[in-house]
């Protein structure tokens, strides 16, 4: 619901000055629009009731810009949506009820006084919900001092903004460390590195380094524009300019390995599926020149109105024609065995129990859990060993236009790839973390894949897919749990009541009644919640 709150103030000089300096960890980067909505999408998914964020620069700056896209996003965590975000100026305040959650967009540019702000429930706002505060200059003594503050500033190119972020959320608005502290130590990740157009106005050491590296490949001259990061460390740069589209990925050592990436690359092109090309390389420093498919990832066509079936067909295929491929398996990456499998599920009882308890988990309950999954890992060995692409969902899958049959499928994010069961890539297709799938549909896909596979006995392949699903969303919800608690990247915990009902769902194939019993015992439903981090402002 949006409700406009109409009180028209005599306009005058609005201050475009800076806000008084009251310490707070702080942080900036050069971002481009899609950085702008990154960061607004991050900011959405951790927000709480009671925040204030402070939207200050000149006119054109992007702040309406800024609110529209957070707006929108928090529609979505909230299971709503948002189509019209007017600019409040003229209103002064915008209203958007979420249930029992409210989002003020104020803009205070007609604003006389600071007096005035009493008329247009400045005050409830602050103490009802979250605020958006255009020109909160002019709030003087009664913007709070726990907020967040983003300034944006116009930069040479119409494109970019450079913006600053400084997090007030502290105790008091004292300086001290706030919620967020870990989210704005790695602001310039928010924008996947996005901090400038081109690599002459990234000036900093890794950028020397990707121009050296560049300089010895055919694409020395390209431009390089900064694409919006992931859940790990890499970083992706688009080259134009050069012999052909291309990426640059900058996977920097010890914390990625470029070796595994272009091995399992080639093996993939080598069996005839659509994996980038390797251009260049220097896995030493982690760099490649690679491939470049565009932008049409199937979650973004999804969004734009394809064939979700086609797609889904696609990818359901593709999986059918790699496990057929009599060489799948023949490349050198380690086996997704009963080891690798339980350092993953240990995610949930290392990470995510802990973080709703506030306490570590007790070893005996961590024992009885990893005792419980070493007597189900066996069901994992009924069929052939393959390939497992591992992320294999449609985040990670590329429609490639031009190309007839599998090869119009992309793949991207193999590097982690194991030898292991064939399951594993079709339930992490369709019972997919980040994004809902009918049940007809899913039922369609593995009809699909079993009806292509007619040796395969279906009751021993169906417990297999049904505890490997559990496992990884036992897994997944440890890693989104991590990526808040160590990383500070908030953005994935609105996945996690999701990835909950998925493993909920998988519990009820009989093979999971230990599971199960396990966690009604360790995490009953109760506990079953997103992780909150710090406290609430």
């Amino acid at each position: 619901m949006i409700d406009d709150r109409l009180s028209i103030r005599s306009a005058s000089a609005a201050p475009s000055g800076p806000l008084p300096d009251s310490g707070g960890p702080a942080g900036a980067a050069t971002v481009s629009e899609r950085g702008l909505e990154a960061l607004a999408r991050t900011l959405a998914a951790c927000a709480q009731r009671g925040d204030a964020i402070a939207l200050r620069g000149p006119l054109g700056a992007g702040k309406t810009t800024f609110a529209r896209h957070f707006i929108r996003s928090y529609a979505k965590r909230r299971g709503g949506t948002v189509e019209e975000a007017p600019s409040p100026t003229f209103t002064l305040v915008q209203l958007y009820s979420f249930g029992d959650e409210n989002i003020w967009h104020i803009d205070l540019y007609r604003i006389g006084s600071p007096e005035e702000l009493w008329e247009i429930g400045f005050e409830e706002a602050l103490a009802d919900g979250i605020c958006l505060i255009e020109w909160p200059e002019r709030a003087g003594r009664l913007l709070p001092s726990r907020r967040l503050d983003i300034g944006l500033e116009h930069t040479g190119d119409p494109l970019m903004r450079r913006i600053t972020v400084r997090d007030r959320t502290g105790h008091n608005g004292d300086g001290a460390p706030g919620r967020l502290t870990p989210l704005f130590d790695r602001l310039a990740g928010i924008d996947g590195g996005n901090a400038s157009t081109d690599a002459q106005a990234d000036s900093g050491v890794g950028a020397r380094a990707r121009l050296a590296f560049l300089a010895g490949t055919e694409w020395r001259d390209a431009r390089m524009t900064a694409l919006s990061g992931d859940a790990s460390f890499r970083r992706y740069f688009r080259l134009t300019g050069g012999p052909s589209p291309a990426l640059l990925m900058d996977a920097p050592p010890p914390q990625e390995d470029v070796a595994p990436f272009v091995r399992v690359a080639r093996h993939l092109r080598a069996l005839g599926f659509s994996a980038p090309e390797i251009h260049a390389e220097d896995p030493e420093r982690g760099y490649l020149v690679i491939e470049d498919f565009g932008d049409a990832t199937f979650t973004r066509r999804l969004a734009e109105g394809a064939d979700e079936h086609a797609l889904y067909t696609l990818a359901t295929d593709t999986l059918i024609a790699l496990h057929r491929h009599p060489d799948a398996a023949a490349v050198d990456v380690p086996p997704y065995d009963a080891d690798a499998l339980q350092r993953e599920a240990d995610l949930l009882i290392d990470w995510f129990l802990p973080a709703v308890t506030g306490a570590p988990t007790p070893p005996a309950v961590a024992a009885e859990y990893r005792a419980v999954w070493r007597g189900l890992y066996p069901l994992a060995d009924t069929a052939a060993p393959t390939l497992v692409l591992r992320d294999y969902h449609v985040d990670n899958l590329m429609e490639l236009p031009g190309r007839a049959g599998i090869a119009a499928c992309g793949l991207l994010d193999f590097q982690d790839a194991p030898i292991g069961s064939p399951a594993y890539d079709l339930v992490s297709l369709v019972a997919d973390a980040r994004r809902d799938i009918s049940p007809a549909l899913r039922e369609a896909m593995v009809g699909r894949y079993l009806a292509a596979f007619p040796a395969l006995d279906r009751a021993d392949f169906l417990a297999a897919a049904a505890m490997l699903s559990a496992q990884r969303n036992c897994k997944i919800i440890g890693i989104f749990t991590r990526l808040m608690a160590r990383d500070g990247k908030p953005v994935y915990l609105q996945h996690i009541p999701r990835v909950w009902r998925l493993l909920e769902a998988d519990l009820a194939h009989p093979a999971l009644a230990p599971v199960e019993a396990w966690l009604d015992a360790a995490v009953p439903p109760a506990l079953r919640i997103v992780p909150q981090f710090g406290n609430r402002p």
